[in-house]
């Protein structure tokens, strides 16, 4: 992994040194917070301002060594716990969250970070580098407190403003409104990451839930800790052109499409939505929520659709939880929001969109429904705490992945009685035999990729998903999502079977679950071509026709014939177009489309129309022809026989 150092920007945010915890039972004095608060005023970040790949990992792993003692439990935990929550942002009145609660893990403006620090200096109370100093557990909301299954990010780009679609090089999702290229970039972000031994994701496996409220570390064994997004964490994406996207959506709007997009993505129970976020990105011109605006210096901010807080109270979701952020399109606040704070140049037009939108991703998978999960005693999340380079320890720097290279900040870890908290690019990948697998207990699953498909429209698909358990003879159970319409996936089996009916480029996610609820996942992309559509299907003229394509295509329409021909007796009157073409007809069509049901070959709406009109033309064009025939040949006023 490689690392690029960022600009400097301590003439704008004052950064924080690194604090050592107290030792186990000591108290803050005021002479502690003077000292603390002398130090920071003169903290220099020029000496050892960046860290090295080399370097973090074996910080991370020193820290790491063995289990990591619980500073914090029982009563006085809950006590502390209880104090911090009384204790949030929103005390900062140059918070972008002040009198905005709903906006966790918001991201202020570079320019609006530095007036933050300014006033936090100047009050003891909100003193940063005490508050600053550990995350501790919320207990969790709802019975949530991190993501700790496979991670599944649904990128969700809403409105029509962001134009037509189309597909790159690498089959990532384009849009003609999207002038800055920030659609197929954050496809390329989400897919790499958990790829390529890369261990920016390692930082938030440290964090778990099934410990107190107020705990501060996850004891060696927890098998409830956030999990490592192994094969990538992009489960979908969906342009919602449906509607232009308001021009200045509020809260509960964005909520409200995040609840949408549940639908779409067919996430409709709340164990599908249990390790899901989605990320709603706004179209370039627009403030939701008042990004962009004097009242809205920030960057991103994200919350779940449970929130009170919210304006209009929290969105009402038939799904379970809905985790979601609210994205701008950040590149309209050009270095306000990270624009070429670590490259320069091209490259550096999207530094912002890989920062902002990394740092929501882990504040959502440490505190998936604020604030249940990690925070510090200022409300603060993993990320919060080195926003911008306003941390100790590691900066701003770009992170290689599989797909490409991205800016991406550090995240927060939490100090050993030993080592200081501090913030690190990388850190070693924990699991204690749960979490970083897949989620669940401490079996792992393994998907094998069938890599890409490419089918041509109508053409019959079977294709086997294959997946082992570390617990053999365990049964595992398959679902997917992204599938081309037409097509389904055996829940038992794993077999994909039916027919496209819809051209397009479609990202699939395939995951098997196992009892424990241990999961893996593996996604690849399906393109589906235009073909040569019904009537190539029929007489089995595209690729993998033949015979044997003809049989399995027309068998169900033959039975429906032959069905319709009995029950309207079409031999003593053939040629009448009613009741005998219409019924012969009506019969082809309904009882086909439900044998094909019945034999998992698919009703695709494209394919179903398709059929509609060619067995239309097939079985009552020539009766039409014969009475038109009839009548042009009977005598003069004779008016011919009836039909």
């Amino acid at each position: 992994m490689q690392y690029r150092q960022s600009l400097t920007v301590e003439e704008i945010v004052m950064p924080l040194p690194p604090v050592r915890r107290p030792a186990r039972g000591a108290v803050l004095t005021a002479a502690t917070v003077l000292a603390v608060g002398a130090a920071t005023a003169g903290a220099s970040q020029s000496a050892g301002a960046s860290l090295s790949a080399s370097a973090s990992l074996s910080a991370s792993a020193s820290q790491h060594a063995g289990a990591r003692p619980s500073a914090a439990s029982g009563s006085a935990d809950a006590r502390r716990a209880g104090d911090r929550r009384r204790h949030n942002s929103t005390a900062d009145p140059f918070s972008p969250a002040y009198r905005h609660a709903y906006r966790h893990g918001v991201i202020p403006s570079v320019g609006r970070l530095a007036r933050m620090r300014s006033w936090t200096s100047r009050h003891a109370a909100g003193a940063r580098a005490i508050a600053g100093t550990e995350l501790s557990y919320g207990g969790g909301t709802g019975g949530v407190g991190v993501s700790t299954g496979r991670e599944r990010v649904y990128l969700v780009f809403w409105g029509a403003q962001w134009g037509a679609k189309g597909r790159d090089s690498a089959g990532d999702l384009t849009l003609s409104g999207d002038p800055s290229g920030a659609a197929p970039y954050l496809q390329r972000l989400f897919k790499g990451l958990g790829r390529g031994g890369e261990t920016w994701s390692g930082v938030a496996t440290q964090y778990c839930q099934g410990v107190p409220a107020g705990a501060t570390s996850c004891p060696g064994g927890n098998r409830q800790r956030v999990a490592y997004p192994t094969g990538g964490a992009l489960a979908g994406v969906w342009a919602d052109e449906s509607a232009a996207a308001p021009s200045r959506a509020t809260a509960h709007q964005i909520g409200a499409e995040a609840v949408r997009a549940a639908a779409h993505a067919g996430n409709v129970s709340a164990h599908a939505n249990r390790n899901a976020q989605y990320l709603i990105v706004s179209p370039t011109g627009t403030h939701p929520d008042g990004f962009d605006t004097a009242t809205g210096e920030f960057c991103g901010w994200h919350d779940w659709n449970g929130d009170s807080t919210l304006p209009g109270g929290p969105v009402a979701s038939p799904y379970g939880h809905i985790a979601f952020t609210n994205l701008p399109y950040v590149t309209d606040a050009g270095r306000a929001c990270g624009q070429h704070l670590v490259n320069q140049g091209g490259a550096g037009v999207l530094d912002g969109v890989s920062i902002v939108g990394g740092h929501e991703y882990a504040e959502t998978i440490t505190d998936q429904n604020p604030a249940g999960g990690w925070t510090d005693q200022a409300g603060d999340e993993t990320a919060d705490l080195c926003q911008w380079n306003s941390g100790p320890g590691a900066r701003l720097a770009d992170l290689t992945l599989p797909t490409g290279t991205f800016a991406m900040q550090p995240l927060w870890i939490n100090g050993t009685a030993g080592t200081p908290a501090t913030c690190e690019f990388s850190h070693p990948v924990v699991t204690d035999g749960g979490g970083g697998g897949g989620g669940g207990g401490g079996d792992t699953v393994t998907v094998t990729s069938p890599g890409d498909q490419r089918t041509v429209r109508y053409d019959a698909v079977s294709l086997t998903i294959t997946a082992t358990d570390s617990a053999a003879g365990q049964p595992l159970s398959y679902a997917a999502t992204g599938l081309p319409p037409g097509l389904t996936i055996g829940g038992a089996t794993g077999r994909i079977t039916g027919r496209p009916g819809m051209a397009g480029a479609y990202s699939v996610r395939v995951t098997a679950t196992d009892p424990t609820g241990a999961s893996g996942s593996a996604t690849f992309t399906w393109t589906v071509t235009a073909g040569p559509g019904f009537l190539g299907s029929m007489l089995g003229s595209h690729a993998g026709g033949g015979l044997a394509g003809l049989a399995s295509t027309a068998w169900p329409f033959l039975a429906g014939t032959a069905v319709g021909e009995v029950l309207t007796r079409s031999w003593r009157r053939p040629t009448a177009l009613i009741p005998v073409g219409v019924g012969v007809w009506l019969s082809t069509v309904g009882i086909g489309m439900a044998l094909r049901v019945a034999a998992g070959q698919g009703t695709a709406a494209a394919f179903f129309a398709v059929a509609l009109a060619f067995l239309g033309l097939f079985l009552l064009g020539w009766r039409v022809l014969a009475a038109v025939l009839r009548r042009a040949a009977a005598p003069a006023g004779s008016g011919g026989p009836a039909a």
